[in-house]
């Protein structure tokens, strides 16, 4: 079960992910973020905002460092291919889809920032509820009480679907408010620490 799941979930993501560039031109992503980038600095205020925009800008520059256009060569020959390479990719990644693939990438990865953001602050629930699960775990292998593989499942799959609309949520031209981006850690830490609690124990 936990495996059809998984496999589900991640073929849907990636449909709808290869989906939403030829639904929606460059500018929809662009202005997503520039809407998203204001609730921000309202929520966390401009110093935070700023850290989460810079901290994206860097991601894309090392992004943009990985580029596949070929360097010239300095022999004729190869300079002519490496020429003619340029000139594919150029027309390739100069297309409305793939543009609108690095927008949306853009907006994914400053959703990503601002998730990001979040984690120090929830680090403490979410050590304590997987902590709880473990805890939860040991005392049933101790009672000798029945680990109910049925539960297991269930907040194994919810963990995984959970993980998968928020990668999802990251590339949707939506507006999201910050404060969504927090139930991300705690939900799946919850989940996470039921699936713990009934995951089976010998002695």
């Amino acid at each position: 079960m936990i495996r059809f799941v998984s496999t589900a979930s991640l073929v849907a993501l990636l449909i709808l992910v290869l989906y939403l560039p030829s639904a929606y031109p460059p500018q929809r992503f662009i202005d997503q973020l520039r809407v998203e980038h204001a609730l921000t600095v309202d929520f966390w205020g401009r110093a935070h905002a700023m850290r989460i925009l810079a901290r994206m800008l860097d991601w894309q520059a090392t992004a943009n460092q990985a580029s596949p256009l070929p360097s010239l060569a300095t022999n004729p020959v190869d300079s002519a291919v490496a020429r003619q390479m340029v000139e594919v990719n150029h027309r390739l990644f100069s297309s409305p889809y793939f543009r609108s693939i690095d927008t949306l990438l853009a907006l994914a990865t400053y959703r990503l920032s601002v998730l990001l953001e979040w984690l120090p602050v929830l680090l403490v629930f979410m050590l304590a509820a997987l902590f709880d699960g473990a805890l939860v775990r040991i005392i049933k292998s101790k009672e000798f009480s029945q680990h109910d593989p049925e539960t297991f499942a269930l907040h194994a799959c919810a963990a995984i679907m959970t993980t998968c609309a928020a990668v999802l949520a990251l590339v949707l031209p939506v507006t999201l408010h910050p404060l969504a981006f927090a139930a991300v850690p705690i939900a799946v830490s919850v989940f996470a620490s039921r699936a713990l609690a009934d995951f089976h124990r010998r002695g």
